[in-house]
């Protein structure tokens, strides 16, 4: 088709006519500024803003209540109780009182905090231009005098009631994580001093299961032993025997060095913890010769002929010895318990 046989409102515009048909757009640029500022009922009328103070500090008081809450539970709650609470079926009764206290706890704080800057603290907008990093004494006496505004716009001086209870829950909120020291298990006491052998028990051999006579241990041999009474399927075997395990060795009496190692014995017959000193590995490896155990973990090594002092690697102390005797029934049996802590040294031993 030809340009002439266009029709001619579809032909193009002349050139100087399409310049003049176009229009100069606004700046999309333009600085369109802030908008009007609107006050809030709390602006201006101060029984609103003593409403909203008593909300803001009731969320602060439910706030120290739950952590309180949260404190209490570790004293109401044994660790082993379960209840049933809808819709989430059995659970632990304490941990659901923790993780019930410690939300409400920090989301009071952080409700409270919300509620308080939407309706007390100053809502009016502030546009400033950016500035470079190291700002002149000008723009910083300008900034503090802005923080000072601020804090003046916040109320933080004028409400005292929402500043003290604030700072109340604040103050109460770290404690939660000081009770969670709990978790750490119980106290110690004088369980590390202590172990299951006391006078009259007798040695059970850790192989038949069955009480030791001198008879059964010979010259040179090594035995494991454990306190009567202790059961393998006990639900604290491991704790107690990890304290309580015996190394039997029989030795020439003319051979022991050590004097009170001798009067603890029994015809040559010494009884020492199996637990190393230096960081609790079961001590197996013995030499009959030299009479010298070692540690498998670290290579520390024990005299057994005399007092199982320490001769070789990083263990600090020597073995404690159990003073041991012979019952009616002709059985090995303790006379006493360790007279020292077993296993690796704690605080030097207190």
């Amino acid at each position: 088709m030809s340009s002439q046989e266009i029709p001619e409102e579809n032909l193009p515009a002349e050139q100087g006519t399409a310049h003049t048909a176009v229009e100069v757009a606004d700046d999309p640029f333009a600085d369109p500024g802030l908008p009007a500022h609107k006050p809030r009922i709390q602006d201006i009328d101060e029984r609103a803003a003593k409403r909203s103070e008593r909300t803001v500090a009731l969320l602060f008081v439910l706030s120290m209540l739950a952590t309180v809450g949260f404190i209490a539970s570790y004293v109401i709650f044994p660790v082993d109780k379960i209840v049933y609470v809808w819709p989430f079926g059995h659970v632990s009764a304490l941990n659901f009182s923790l993780g019930l206290t410690l939300g409400v706890a920090l989301f009071t704080i952080g409700a409270g905090a919300v509620h308080w800057a939407r309706t007390l603290m100053s809502d009016v907008e502030v546009a400033d231009d950016r500035h470079a990093i190291a700002a002149e004494p000008e723009v910083k006496a300008k900034v503090l005098a802005d923080f000072a505004a601020g804090a003046e716009e916040s109320a933080l001086g004028r409400r005292k009631l929402i500043r003290n209870t604030m700072f109340g829950a604040l103050a109460l909120v770290p404690l939660s994580g000081v009770v969670l020291l709990r978790d750490l298990g119980p106290l110690p006491e004088k369980k590390l001093r202590n172990t299951l052998w006391a006078k009259g028990k007798q040695l059970i051999n850790m192989n038949t299961m069955e009480p030791l006579r001198p008879e059964d241990v010979a010259v040179g041999s090594l035995t494991f032993a454990m306190p009567e009474g202790l059961e393998e399927d006990a639900h604290d075997f491991q704790t107690q025997i990890a304290k309580a395990a015996l190394m039997i060795i029989r030795i020439q009496p003319e051979n022991i060095k050590d004097k009170r190692e001798r009067e603890w014995a029994h015809e040559g017959i010494v009884a020492f913890s199996k637990i190393c000193t230096h960081v609790g590995c079961p001590i197996s490896l013995y030499e009959q010769q030299t009479h010298h155990v070692l540690c498998p973990c670290h290579q520390s090594t024990f005299d057994l002929s005399d007092g199982a002092r320490v001769i070789f690697g990083p263990a600090g102390h020597a073995l404690p010895q159990l003073r041991i005797g012979v019952n009616a029934e002709g059985n090995l049996e303790a006379l006493g318990d360790f007279e020292e802590p077993v296993g690796p040294a704690f605080w030097e031993r207190g």
